[in-house]
């Protein structure tokens, strides 16, 4: 499937916008990973998909450098509030369902970067001290990545602030390898 396939599968899809670029082009700042330490969404230190287990930032960075290009995928949800998660959760889980979809269709390997962190297990197996359950599917957050989400989507040619009552979410397919 090439670039532009991609593109319009997404959209066909439900996607408000996709577009690729290569990974080189994609800005990481490391700087931003301690906000993950603020432990805001509530999975800092217990989803293998997370800070502190992870990986490093340069890990993660490595990661995605590995793939030549990305799809950045945006939906657009109506919210109240973009700050309450009780607003965002559903929206964030429903995007990344639709993301999962779209790499389950577009059948190629590569590495899925989420809107928010792994989602698959409630609780993560890592609070039993498990292994995950699902590693081929597990998948971390864009700011587990430290990607700089507001220069990426300016890249794209996507809004990143969309208003106060719209909230936008981003998620990326890695590929190419």
């Amino acid at each position: 499937m090439d670039e532009k396939q991609l593109v319009e599968m997404a959209l066909e899809m439900g996607f408000a916008n996709a577009a690729v670029l290569d990974t080189a082009d994609i800005v990481f700042v490391p700087a931003f990973r301690p906000l993950c330490q603020e432990n805001l969404c509530g999975k800092y230190g217990v989803n293998y998909a997370c800070p502190p287990d992870c990986g490093s930032a340069a890990e993660m960075e490595a990661r995605v450098r590995y793939w030549p290009k990305a799809v950045v995928l945006q939906t657009m949800w109506d919210v109240d509030d973009p700050l309450d998660g009780r607003e965002t959760k559903p929206a964030k889980a429903a995007h990344n369902q639709l993301t999962r979809r779209f790499i389950d269709r577009a059948g190629m390997p590569g590495l899925m970067i989420g809107a928010s962190g792994c989602n698959l297990c409630d609780p993560c197996a890592i609070v039993d001290g498990k292994p995950c359950r699902f590693p081929e599917k597990r998948f971390s957050c864009m700011s587990a990545y430290c990607v700089f989400v507001r220069d990426l989507a300016e890249k794209c040619g996507m809004d990143y602030d969309c208003g106060p009552s719209v909230v936008a979410l981003f998620s990326m397919y890695c590929f190419g390898a």
